[in-house]
């Protein structure tokens, strides 16, 4: 009996050690915090953050693209979840969502501001190394103070 304990006791310690071991936050075992369309508006004005929406499609080779390069990428990651509500809209499934911002061509991606009024949107495929000056031109609020050629050059 005194053994089994032991090992029980040793047991709870190998997993109390596990689990302190993990990550914390969100990014290092969810990457980024996808939210659907309703909830990532409401989320963005309650929270007073802007809103970043990817349309997509499961058919949408580029779609899957960034999904797979750009949204897997860790300063990407650590970005949107530090500094935006990520939302992610099947636009096949979510017409009428896809209509209210007239998504045609996909991926689309818009950028919200925390009051829900659209800032603007970037179509097609975005790599990592360009969405990530895109993002801090739009949470800086730069996009107020100057055009996006302007900022790149202090970038």
């Amino acid at each position: 009996m005194k053994n089994r304990s032991k090992s029980i006791g040793l047991a709870l310690i190998a997993v109390f050690c596990m689990w302190a071991a993990l990550p914390s936050g969100s990014t290092g075992l969810t990457g980024i915090q996808w939210h659907p369309y309703n909830e990532g508006m409401a989320l963005g004005k309650s929270k007073n953050k802007k809103v970043l929406i990817n349309f997509y499609a499961d058919w949408c080779g580029y779609c899957k693209l960034m999904d797979q390069k750009t949204f897997a990428d860790p300063t990407v990651i650590s970005y949107l979840n530090e500094h935006f509500i990520s939302i992610k809209v099947n636009a096949d499934k979510e017409r009428m969502v896809a209509a209210i911002y007239r998504v045609n061509p996909l991926p689309d991606t818009w950028f919200i501001s925390e009051k829900g009024k659209p800032i603007g949107n970037k179509l097609g495929f975005v790599s990592a190394k360009d969405l990530l000056p895109i993002l801090k031109f739009i949470s800086t609020d730069s996009y107020l103070k100057m055009s996006y050629k302007e900022f790149l050059k202090s970038f």
